[in-house]
């Protein structure tokens, strides 16, 4: 029998090797008491969502049209033809930021703080650009660094961007989901060093090269990498919309309505719809996994699942159990989108039910996959939007310095370097209200479709009951996790 002194000793050296070893996205490392009990805040998030459904039922007209207004052809203005002469010129400097982050990451100062290449790729880009697709258009579209790099060697070697095979249209957006969930795990489980992010950049353009080389750059930034695809969901909520012409057609700037984009398409594929997924459970599962109801679930096994299955409590061999808590969470972290995936798909089978349709199932899926963009973008900003403000703003002292060595390229290496810490009760009801206007979109976005998918208002109506259900339960569990106390504390 282990003392009581020894075991509390080994308690808490667990609790320490749980912990990676830089700083939260999710707060500041402290706890922070509710104003009013959780229970009033989800009692009062379903009763916004219910009088939203209830307001979209009344003045959402059945349109003539799919979109709520037409888009403006904009490939003629003056600002977008300058755009278009300078996209080669941009295109450059983001393969030269590319290089310059692979560069301060492998031989920069090793402290996460004093290196560029952490808070601009995890912070600014990762973070930053998300927000900035959903306000403007998928700027990624222009910028991304790889399709620069492709298109470098295509001048060089026109056969490169061409493909060696034919992509095959049953395997859609599969490889970006592949990709999407090892960039996660990476960001989840990786040590947070810059040599780390240093190589899984080579790695990934290495894939990028590879990928263009076998099926051609359209097929691969179409379909496979998974930035692109991602920054293109995300800038289906924006007022400008890129589209690339086909067969030898212009390429062409529109300007929309904002989250027209989402009433207007819709995907082509489940495969689609499963990444759709993916990007709320990957952050909804980041969250949970930082909360100390998460860590407690297996650390301290109250159910005796874990003892039986290695054959000794968790803190009596830390060392093999925290093999098997990698394993454990990498799971989850797997199934999370195809449980998502699968609760949806119920609610879309209610639903179908409810209203008698002879639309199929998987037309019914697709329909309404976009309208839970909005509610992935809230997701991402309540769990990673303080980081801007704790750490992006350091992005302007690092450009001084960007290897941390010393220097002061621009003369701001001492600027901004102190994080701005907002008040946690500032930090709370901003989250619950991003979280409710997420849904809230979501509600009506979800019944402008609805409304030209059904044959009448009233099946439209009642094909938005199973959904409004889904939205009440993604709401309550979205709140739920960010009132939990912290146990885990890392960068991204």
């Amino acid at each position: 029998m282990l003392s009581r002194p020894t075991r509390a000793a080994r308690a808490g050296l667990g609790l320490i090797l749980c912990q990676p070893t830089v700083v939260a996205a999710h707060g500041f490392g402290r706890l922070y008491n509710l104003p009013v009990p959780f229970w009033l805040y989800a009692w009062g998030a379903t009763a916004v969502l219910v009088v939203s459904f209830l307001i979209a039922l009344y003045f959402v007209a059945v349109p003539t049209v799919g979109s709520m207004r037409p888009a403006r052809d904009l490939t003629g203005t003056v600002w977008a033809r300058g755009l278009r002469r300078a996209r080669p010129l941009l295109q450059g400097f983001s393969v030269a930021l590319l290089l310059l982050t692979i560069a301060t990451a492998l031989v920069g100062n090793r402290d996460p703080y004093r290196n560029f290449s952490m808070t601009f790729f995890w912070v600014v880009i990762v973070l930053g650009l998300t927000y900035v697709t959903a306000l403007i258009g998928n700027v990624y579209a222009v910028l991304n660094p790889w399709r620069g790099v492709a298109a470098a060697l295509g001048r060089g070697w026109p056969e490169f961007v061409r493909g060696r095979v034919t992509y095959h249209e049953r395997l859609g957006d599969w490889p970006a989901l592949v990709l999407l969930l090892g960039f996660i795990w990476f960001e989840l489980f990786g040590r947070g060093v810059p040599r780390q992010l240093g190589g899984l950049l080579l790695a990934y353009t290495g894939i990028n090269v590879l990928g263009v080389w076998l099926v051609g750059v359209r097929a691969w930034f179409g379909h496979c990498e998974f930035f692109s695809v991602y920054f293109r969901h995300i800038g289906r909520m924006a007022p400008l919309a890129f589209r690339r012409g086909n067969g030898g057609q212009p390429s062409r700037l529109l300007g929309r309505m904002p989250l027209s984009g989402l009433v207007d398409e819709r995907p082509e594929r489940l495969s689609t719809v499963v990444f759709i997924m993916a990007m709320l459970s990957t952050t909804a599962f980041d969250g949970l996994r930082a909360t100390q109801f998460w860590v407690r679930l297996f650390w301290n096994d109250p159910t005796g699942w874990v003892e039986q299955l290695i054959g000794t409590r968790p803190i009596e061999n830390i060392l093999l159990a925290r093999q098997w808590y990698i394993g454990w969470e990498t799971l989850c972290l797997i199934a999370s989108p195809f449980i998502y995936f699968g609760v949806y798909m119920l609610c879309i089978a209610v639903a179908r039910a409810l209203t008698r349709s002879d639309r199929g199932l998987r037309d019914l899926a697709l329909d309404f996959a976009y309208p839970l963009l909005p509610i992935a973008l809230v997701y991402h900003m309540t769990h990673y939007a303080t980081l801007l403000l704790t750490q992006g703003l350091k992005i302007v002292s690092l450009l001084s310095d960007p290897f941390g060595w010393g220097w002061n390229l621009f003369g701001t290496a001492m600027k901004l370097r102190a994080p701005f810490l907002p008040d946690m009760a500032w930090v709370w009801h901003t989250q619950v209200a991003l979280i409710l206007i997420g849904h809230v979109l979501g509600v009506y976005v979800s019944h402008r479709v609805a409304v030209r998918v059904f044959r009448s208002r009233r099946d439209a109506a009642v094909s938005q009951l199973a959904l409004l259900v889904l939205m009440v339960m993604l709401t309550i569990a979205g709140l739920w996790i960010i009132a939990q106390p912290l146990t885990v504390e890392r960068m991204t």
